[in-house]
């Protein structure tokens, strides 16, 4: 599987949340595959970030790893470095801050199902 780099926020300021040349590259260039990946990511996104905030610090961070591996897998670059730094370090500000980047995804992943 490819790795898709995770960055600095400032740095990914301006850039489209979902990268559509990575989820190419990862769905082989299928259409079906990719719209079948965006909508997993997005209901999944939206589950875990609610669970996020009903949950402990231990079982946050595990929710954001697991959100990570998701974001990567579909080129979602911002929501996988806010949630690595929830993973790190499960403050209300990071959640916070992964919340909107999901948000980002979100609204893109409802643009290109259009």
């Amino acid at each position: 599987m490819a790795q898709f780099a995770v960055k600095d926020s400032n740095l990914t300021a301006g850039v489209e949340a979902i990268d559509r040349a990575h989820l190419a590259r990862m769905t082989f260039g299928e259409a079906a595959l990719e719209r079948e990946l965006l909508e997993l990511f997005d209901r999944q996104a939206g589950i875990l970030v609610d669970r996020m905030h009903a949950s402990d610090g231990a079982t946050v961070a595990a929710l954001a790893h697991t959100l990570k591996g998701s974001a990567v897998g579909v080129g979602a670059g911002e929501v996988a470095e806010a949630a690595t730094a929830v993973e790190q370090a499960p403050t209300p500000e990071r959640l916070v801050a992964l919340g909107r980047s999901v948000e980002r995804a979100r609204a893109a992943i409802a643009r290109i199902l259009r």
